[in-house]
């Protein structure tokens, strides 16, 4: 893990989180704010761990899970970029309810949760800012699971396959950034499930796979799977 001072004039963090703060203000967060860098399976946050920073994702791509009553971690979530992984539990709890690790190479700036407290406490423009995003992250892990649910396997599979192609690359050819196992977790079925079916989908031709790079074929019929599958 690197740190190093955060350059607030190319972080996006300046205009999404401070668009109600004064330039004298931002200047001082700047200041204060660093990046730390997380390789690829790093921890960033551990459950149980007491919270002290405001945690803000800059670059790379990291999953939330929360250990279950065997033990074994449940996926909750997936956060990309301009994603406040760190607000669901910072003004609920003095610990993290769950863990957030790196899957791919990311970038986190952090700041004194103290300070953002005070921000709060005396601009309430700010203060509305950052329970909008509290309230979109909420919604979004809610919408996400609950679309999970209702689905089959075949659905469940296609869904986790165009979340990635669509909220997360943007692109029909990617690398799946988890294993076939850390898929199993998130929608509740098993490993051997997730890897039959993936053959399955390459069988009618609907994707193509060589090793963890995914490339959607016929998108239409994987959207329609999704839905009704």
């Amino acid at each position: 893990m690197g740190n190093n001072t955060c350059n607030c004039e190319e972080c996006q963090l300046r205009g999404i989180f401070f668009s109600n703060v004064k330039d004298d203000a931002l200047l001082n967060i700047c200041d204060l704010k660093r990046e730390r860098r997380f390789s690829k399976g790093e921890s960033i946050i551990q459950e149980g761990d007491p919270i002290t920073e405001f945690l803000y994702m800059k670059k790379g791509l990291v999953k939330l899970s929360k250990k279950s009553l065997n033990g074994k971690d449940q996926i909750i979530s997936f956060s990309k970029p301009f994603d406040f992984v760190s607000l669901l539990s910072v003004f609920s709890s003095s610990q993290y309810k769950y863990s957030v690790t790196a899957i791919e190479e990311t970038t986190v700036c952090s700041m004194q949760l103290e300070i953002v407290k005070k921000m709060a406490h005396e601009n309430a423009l700010f203060t509305m800012d950052l329970m909008s995003h509290i309230s979109q992250m909420t919604d979004k892990i809610i919408h996400d699971n609950l679309e999970i649910k209702r689905k089959h396997l075949k659905g469940r599979i296609a869904h986790v396959l165009l979340y990635f192609s669509e909220y997360i690359y943007n692109k029909n050819e990617f690398e799946l950034p988890i294993a076939r196992r850390e898929i199993a977790e998130y929608i509740g079925m098993t490993t051997e499930n997730v890897i039959r079916t993936l053959s399955e989908f390459k069988k009618d031709k609907i994707i193509q796979t060589h090793g963890k790079k995914i490339v959607i074929i016929d998108q239409k019929l994987l959207k329609s799977i999704s839905d009704f599958g």
